[in-house]
């Protein structure tokens, strides 16, 4: 069974508070989400792998440890899952960036896909999938599927807000992929979107509604 990770640090709280907030404008919203996807980054990377090599201090040589930033890639989940890319690349300049294009049937709430573009040689590397809603699941679950057919099995979703619903789903679909969140909500509503959650993540994003 995959992992449900909880980050919980106190200025992800605090930043996610502001970002629930309606009267938090476009800017905001963006420079917050970025903040807090660097923040998790530290968790959802802590075990990535290092790599030894040779530098030169001021007073002698020797071994030390750099991140092998090339066995990473980082796919968002279009379009909302973008806006949690730069705080990601921040933290590893040198990952690869592939992308999904999925979006919610507004009628049957199911996932549709549109795009998807990937590095190509996504199989070797530790792939984060990022989109920050996980709502019915339903786009987490579709996008992982088509990361599994393309020889991913290294695969960790991070998400903002998810609502347990869209936990068990992605736990019951793919048991070998760890989930990491902000918060998980309390449920999901008839249009489900996720409840108190902080409304539709791409609309506050890029400001279109």
């Amino acid at each position: 069974m995959s992992q449900l990770h909880v980050i919980n640090h106190p200025m992800i709280q605090h930043k996610l508070s502001i970002m629930r907030m309606k009267e938090t404008g476009p800017k905001d919203f963006r420079e917050l989400l970025k903040e807090i996807a660097m923040l998790m980054g530290y968790e959802v990377t802590r075990d990535i792998p290092l790599m030894d090599v040779e530098i030169e201090t001021p007073i002698c040589k020797m071994m030390a440890k750099k991140v092998d930033g090339r066995k990473m890639a980082i796919v968002p989940i279009l379009r909302a899952g973008i806006g949690m890319v730069d705080g990601l690349l921040n933290l590893v300049p040198v990952a690869k960036v592939g992308h999904i294009g999925l979006y919610r049937d507004e009628e049957t709430h199911n996932p549709v896909v549109y795009f998807c573009k990937l590095p190509e040689d996504i199989q070797d590397r530790l792939v984060i999938l990022t989109d920050p809603m996980l709502a019915t699941g339903g786009s987490a679950c579709d996008a992982i599927a088509m990361l599994k057919e393309r020889g991913c099995n290294n695969i960790r979703l991070m998400c903002l807000v998810a609502a347990p619903d869209g936990v068990a789903r992605v736990q019951a679909e793919h048991p070998d992929v760890d989930i990491y969140v902000a918060a998980v909500d309390d449920h999901l509503n008839s249009k489900a979107y996720i409840v108190p959650g902080l409304g539709d993540a791409g609309d506050r994003i890029f400001g279109t509604k």
